[in-house]
């Protein structure tokens, strides 16, 4: 932590805020206010700014690798392992190989000694893949034994991999569906709450649609559900689950892959459990 000069005072970061100090090296409470303007402390709070900002990127991009399950360079790994907020991103998630077969939980990324892994017997262990995968849960067939161990040795990931809801589609779908309603009805007071909610949750909204856009298997699929686009302030209710292509046209359920499909059914029951009109209400 190195000290920069503002007036009177001395100020630095410290765990992510600005901290200051005054001429004597006692450590303030707070920032004076005198001292607010000083280009010092507005550089500070511009760059905790800025890595706040880097960090939730860094965690989006690593998000958006896994959700669409692409395959990554070793090289790219090892070359963004030493900025702080890539590594928190990356730490802990399951690595597999591109024929899906589990490496391990990542722990290192050096160009030099390869990928740090720890294997599911427990052990440290090297390797240096070509590429390498950071699969989508759903695609994960230990899932519920993969979750144990990881509590197991103490496994915490800041990306959603292991505890990330999954939904698998069901063995008696009927392929030639165009639509799921299990979600469909939850009724909101206002349409702007609706579309509200889709924001926060990190979903787009497009055509009175929440979107939810997914990669799988080199092919673009889009999962979509009604919020409605009228009166921000008139009643509204989310619409059924169906899933497009890049261009629009509507996919039957048997087209629909396992990773687009528990992002639609995860998108769709999240905007469902913010319903703020039950039933009863509704029929009164």
């Amino acid at each position: 932590m190195g000290w920069v000069s503002a007036g009177d005072y001395e100020v630095a970061l410290d765990d992510g805020k600005v901290v200051c100090r005054n001429a004597t090296g006692r450590r303030l409470k707070s920032v004076p206010s005198k001292i607010a303007d000083d280009p010092a402390v507005v550089g500070l709070r511009q760059l905790v700014e800025w890595l706040e900002r880097h960090e939730r990127q860094c965690l989006a991009d690593v998000e958006r690798w896994m959700v669409r399950s692409l395959p990554v360079p070793f090289a790219v790994l090892a070359r963004v392992w030493p900025d702080p907020a890539w590594q928190a991103a990356l730490r802990d998630l399951v690595v597999t190989g591109t024929d899906g077969v589990v490496a391990g939980f990542l722990r290192d990324a050096d160009p030099e000694r390869g990928l740090g892994l720890v294997d599911l017997d427990g052990d440290t262990v090297r390797i240096t893949p070509g590429l390498l995968c950071l699969p989508h849960p759903v695609l994960l067939d230990e899932l519920e034994d993969l979750r144990e161990f990881a509590v197991e040795i103490g496994i915490e990931q800041r990306a959603q991999q292991l505890f990330r809801e999954v939904w698998h589609r069901p063995a008696a779908l009927d392929a030639e569906a165009g639509s799921v309603e299990d979600h469909a009805g939850g009724a909101f007071k206002e349409l702007r709450f609706l579309h509200g909610r889709a924001s926060q949750l990190g979903y787009r909204v497009r055509g009175g649609h929440a979107v939810c856009s997914v990669l799988e298997d080199g092919r673009g699929v889009e999962a979509r559900v009604w919020v409605g686009d009228y009166d921000g302030y008139s009643e509204t209710e989310t619409g059924p689950l169906v899933f497009t292509d890049p261009a629009g046209r509507a996919l039957k359920l048997g087209q629909v892959g396992p990773v687009a499909w528990s992002e639609g059914m995860r998108m769709a029951a999240a905007l469902y459990a913010g319903r703020d009109i039950e039933d009863e209400e509704r029929a009164a």
